[in-house]
């Protein structure tokens, strides 16, 4: 049986530890195993469980001390990520070998893992080499995105991890439930986008008519190939949370290669089939 993994991606603060620790208590709601693995080496802590760390393989503090390497923060996280890609029997012999597993990812925020680096894109040939049905979970801010021209760069940050990786991928706007309700209804016009009347809306704050042709030009492309769009992530709604991971589970097709299960039978049909009599007789009963 296929395993499953989501790499939950996205600026740092955007909440992705928060994403992960919801996940598990829905999961844990509706009977469902799901297990997260840590991949930032400059995480602090966690108040879920994780079945890997990174931080026991590699530590960017660790990194920045070292004298002959001289890494800043950014610097370091970059080297511990390459240091990763390079002992990936770690995370092999971390993960063992259980069919049907269901794991979260919770990955660093640096963008430039998901435009240039190519250890993210390393990650996932890995996991589709040990059976993993793999989907990217790109997380954006909803309290960012309140603004059009905002709005076009995390679009285009999400567009680039789904260029880059090569998997399905759901865009999320996360801490809806921080949103005031005049701000909730602001954004509703973002999950959805006409990016035509997102141009209209920059266009008062773009003075360079090279730059409104250029954000004209990408506006245009993601509409006409409907290439983004946002979901909302409140972590107060269930509802909301089950639309999320039905969206997820289908893109890897989760629950396909589940044994099907027949129904119990409730009582012997009756060897003279005539159904007719059968239910009417179980309705006078």
């Amino acid at each position: 049986m296929p395993r499953y993994a989501q790499l939950v991606m996205g600026p740092a603060g955007s909440g992705k530890s928060t994403y992960c620790s919801t996940m598990i208590q829905h999961a844990e709601a509706i009977n469902r195993s799901v297990q997260v693995v840590n991949l930032d080496p400059a995480a602090e802590h966690f108040n879920y469980p994780v079945m890997a760390d990174i931080r026991e393989l590699i530590q960017v503090d660790d990194v920045m001390e070292d004298d002959t390497l001289r890494f800043g923060p950014n610097g370091g996280l970059v080297f511990c990520m390459e240091y990763f890609a390079s002992n990936f029997d770690w995370l092999e012999e971390s993960l063992g070998h259980t069919e049907d597993d269901y794991i979260l990812f919770d990955c660093p925020g640096q963008i430039e893992l998901y435009t240039h680096l190519p250890v993210m894109k390393q990650l996932v040939e890995q996991l589709q080499q040990w059976e993993f049905r793999v989907c990217g979970v790109f997380l954006v801010d909803s309290q960012f995105m309140v603004e059009s021209f905002k709005f076009i760069s995390g679009v285009m940050a999400a567009l680039s991890a789904m260029v880059v990786l090569e998997i399905p991928q759901v865009n999320l706007m996360t801490k809806m439930d921080l949103l005031n309700p005049k701000s909730k209804k602001e954004i509703e016009k973002y999950l959805d986008p006409d990016m035509y009347s997102m141009m209209e809306d920059s266009s008062t704050t773009l003075r360079s008519k090279k730059f409104k042709k250029l954000t004209k030009a990408i506006c245009g492309l993601i509409d006409d190939f409907s290439m983004v769009r946002f979901l909302p992530f409140d972590r107060t709604d269930e509802e909301g949370i089950n639309i999320v991971l039905q969206h997820i589970d289908f893109s890897i097709q989760y629950g396909e290669d589940l044994e099907f299960k027949e129904p119990k039978e409730v009582d012997e049909e009756p060897s003279n089939t005539n159904y007719d009599e059968f239910f009417q007789d179980r309705v006078d009963s």
